[in-house]
């Protein structure tokens, strides 16, 4: 009989051991996991002018309950444009570019905002603002949109413009 309830005993805390492990798991992941891809692949992936990965700036962002909410400001450069990030969810994160870069691409790249693959028709976007969409995984794609339209032209052939919105918006 002490035998059985030493079993039971055992075995209830063998249970309660591997339930608060899996809770830790989970909080040391966040919780979640937004499509992220945590190992890069073969993807191309911008960097500053001293070959650093990044080049960010300190987000500018009101403090938290504030209605009003700035813009991240990345990047150096003549040209000053708005860069919009909608994610799956729906959330948008807003960004503002500076560049002397020709292109849009150049300039997210520069700023390791954007990686993906290139091929014989351009840069295929894959992670934006670390966020992966993979068509071949959970059919979602990076759609490109400039001031609101959705865009005739890749990422990396749009020439880059001061006071132009672009924008990646995951799409099904």
């Amino acid at each position: 009989m002490v035998k059985r309830s030493s079993r039971k005993i055992t075995s209830w805390l063998i249970c309660m051991m591997l339930i608060v492990a899996m809770a830790f798991s989970m909080l040391g992941c966040g919780g979640k996991n937004d499509g992220e891809n945590p190992e890069p692949t073969t993807e191309v992936q911008g960097t500053d002018d001293t070959g650093n990965k990044g080049g960010q700036d300190e987000p500018t962002t009101a403090p938290q309950g504030s209605e009003e909410t700035k813009d991240t400001v990345l990047g150096e450069g003549q040209t000053v444009f708005a860069f919009r990030v909608v994610d799956k969810d729906g959330k948008e994160t807003s960004f503002e570019i500076h560049t002397d870069k020709e292109t849009v691409g150049e300039a997210l790249l520069e700023v390791s905002l954007i990686a993906g693959e290139t091929s014989e028709y351009g840069l295929y976007v894959k992670t934006v603002n670390g966020i992966t969409a993979d068509y071949d995984v959970d059919k979602t794609y990076w759609a490109f949109y400039i001031d609101g339209e959705y865009a005739t032209t890749g990422v990396d052939s749009t020439k880059a413009e001061s006071g132009k919105t672009y924008m990646f918006k995951v799409e099904k």
